[in-house]
């Protein structure tokens, strides 16, 4: 039985709450008061209470107060190949803006009002997951293009990167173990998984070293035992990614939610 392990948390900001950084997941959350602010594909966004944020993996992002009242919100990371179970191949949806007030939309996030220390049982994790996926592709309105994205392949590939965090892994390898031409499973895995394959492969590496760091591992063991270099590297890409340092991390209390 598939536990999706979805990350949420929820946070209160006054300022500046986060600097420029992109993940290769969905952030889909919910600001419940204030005004969340932030930069999104070259435009100043706004998202007011009961609005829903819906950030494309890897799209470069930050965020602030846009007020001197600050903003609350929750929100919860998903990664692409969670949704990818349920749409089988098709390209990401893509919410134009980041920011939508599309009922259906935010009757399909009620799920982030729920207490975040209660983990959801798996048959309720598999609706949401469902629910969100299929409602993302309607919002967006997305249809099959014309180009053949090889799923079958792209998955392999993804598989193969979580077997083999700790290499050194080539294109030209995940090519071998898919059984397809390098460049043509680079483009497909950008577009059924949101992001490229070396991208995926740092994240998966980040995501453990959060999981070590919560266990109470020090923070160099932790990057070390995720496959990092040192912890200098490790945390050069934790704050490209996250936008915090992985000391502020840990501040922050952030709690994964399974």
């Amino acid at each position: 039985m598939t536990n999706y392990q979805l990350e949420k948390f929820e946070a209160f900001f006054s300022g500046v709450g986060f600097e420029p950084h992109r993940h290769d997941t969905y952030a889909v959350g919910r600001t419940l008061s204030g005004v969340h602010c932030f930069n999104y594909r070259k435009e100043k966004r706004f998202s007011l209470p009961g609005n829903t944020i819906i950030i494309h993996p890897d799209e470069l992002h930050d965020g602030e107060s846009g007020t001197d009242d600050g903003f609350y919100y929750r929100v919860m990371y998903i990664q692409p190949h969670i949704l990818q179970t349920v749409i089988g191949g098709k390209p990401l949806p893509y919410i134009h803006g980041g920011v939508s007030k599309d009922p259906r939309l935010h009757l399909v996030t009620n799920f982030l009002m729920d207490n975040l220390d209660e983990s959801p049982e798996i048959l309720q994790e598999e609706d949401i997951i469902f629910e969100l996926a299929n409602t993302l592709s309607d919002v967006a309105g997305n249809k099959r293009g014309r180009v053949a994205y090889d799923y079958a392949a792209a998955e392999k590939a993804r598989e193969y990167i979580h077997y083999s965090i700790s290499s050194h892994i080539s294109m030209d390898e995940l090519s071998k173990v898919s059984g397809r031409e390098k460049w043509s499973l680079s483009r497909d895995f950008r577009a059924l998984f949101g992001t490229s394959p070396y991208r995926y492969l740092t994240m998966r590496r980040l995501s453990l070293t959060k999981h070590f760091m919560s266990k109470g591992d020090s923070i160099p063991m932790s990057a070390v035992a995720a496959g990092f270099t040192d912890q200098s590297h490790m945390t050069k890409q934790f704050k490209k990614a996250f936008g915090i340092t992985p000391k502020q991390w840990l501040l922050l209390g952030f709690k994964n939610n399974r």
